[in-house]
């Protein structure tokens, strides 16, 4: 059924971020995600939104805190990685330079910005969980512009998106 929103969200563009954590048993996982947002000032906070088919989703309804990076134009190579390649088959974490956080979560190497946050809140939105997160840590590389959804388009999902 057409909603009418399909030029809206055709011509729209966004920062594109993986999205890390690593669950209870300690398997890590991380995915490619373009529906993340600030929420709030004070406190600051976020919503990262996680589609329910990622292999990650179960990683991340586990985790009591995740870790968000914000890719820059030149990181192609770890969109592909995380938004082609699905962790049923491949370590990504094998792949590309990252180091324990200190929630946990997986911190990649070289990305335009991260943080690690804990998950305060977790609520249904359609064929994606949002996670409400709050920043503990964070840091940053060098900047040459984000990665967008327009930019990566071309990408094919690790898994279908319904």
């Amino acid at each position: 059924m057409e909603d009418g929103a399909g030029p809206l969200t055709e011509r729209s563009d966004y920062a594109l971020y993986v999205v890390t954590a690593t669950g209870r048993s300690g398997r890590r996982s991380g995915c490619l995600a373009g529906f993340v947002t600030q929420c709030s000032i004070e406190p600051v906070r976020f919503i990262v939104c996680v589609s329910k088919v990622n292999q990650t989703f179960e990683t991340v309804e586990e985790a009591s805190a995740l870790a968000l990076h914000l890719l820059g134009r030149d990181q192609h190579d770890l969109a592909s990685l995380f938004g082609e390649a699905t962790g049923d088959e491949v370590d990504k974490f094998a792949h590309c330079e990252w180091a324990p956080g200190t929630t946990g979560a997986p911190v990649l190497a070289a990305c335009a910005a991260w943080v690690e946050a804990t998950i305060d809140d977790r609520f249904d939105v359609g064929d994606h969980r949002a996670h409400l997160v709050s920043p503990v840590t964070g840091g940053a590389g060098a900047y040459a512009g984000v990665l967008t959804f327009q930019e990566a388009r071309g990408l094919s999902p690790g898994h279908p998106a319904s």
